[in-house]
């Protein structure tokens, strides 16, 4: 029998070359394609919960009556039948605690730092970072309401509402 010679085991220089530029390469998308999409990962969860807090808001807003004038069932109208007019000026009543808004023009000017409703806290507690205004359009027919709450890395984002008066 003839002995098998063994041959070394190892890579080549070029083999060597050949499996760095694979790397780099690599390396180079996971860099310009991967990597960047966890910055884009906060922006979809601020983004959740700016939609959380708008509609939250505006769930609230919206189940209050047009004006302190209105019908508080509905049906009447502020202005008609015997009923005074609308409100011309929106806000809270003077001395009204947040607990007590009881139509939408109260909540023209809440802010971050407004009391939730029934609480001591305010949406700045809750939501640290956010940004929120709420503007409500005055007006005896309809009234355009928007909430603009804003994330922690500036985007705003707007949630708009028009409630009639009937």
């Amino acid at each position: 029998m003839k002995a098998v010679k063994s041959r070394s085991q190892g890579f080549t220089l070029i083999e060597m070359v050949v499996g760095m530029m694979v790397l780099a390469v690599a390396l180079v998308m996971l860099g310009t394609m991967l990597f960047p999409q966890a910055d884009r990962a906060a922006d979809t969860l601020y983004r959740v919960r700016s939609a959380e807090l708008g509609h939250s808001v505006m769930n609230e807003i919206w189940g209050k009556r047009y004006d302190d004038n209105a019908d508080a069932n509905g049906g009447t109208p502020c202005g008609t039948n015997g009923l005074p007019a609308c409100t011309t000026v929106p806000g809270p009543e003077t001395g009204e605690s947040r607990d007590d808004w009881d139509d939408i023009d109260d909540y023209n000017g809440m802010n971050q730092n407004s009391q939730m409703l029934d609480s001591s806290q305010t949406y700045a507690d809750i939501y640290p970072g956010y940004g929120l205004a709420v503007t409500v359009g005055s007006g005896n027919v309809t009234r355009l309401i928007t909430v603009t709450v804003t994330t922690p890395n500036g985007e705003a984002i707007t949630f708009n509402g028009v409630r009639s008066n009937y």
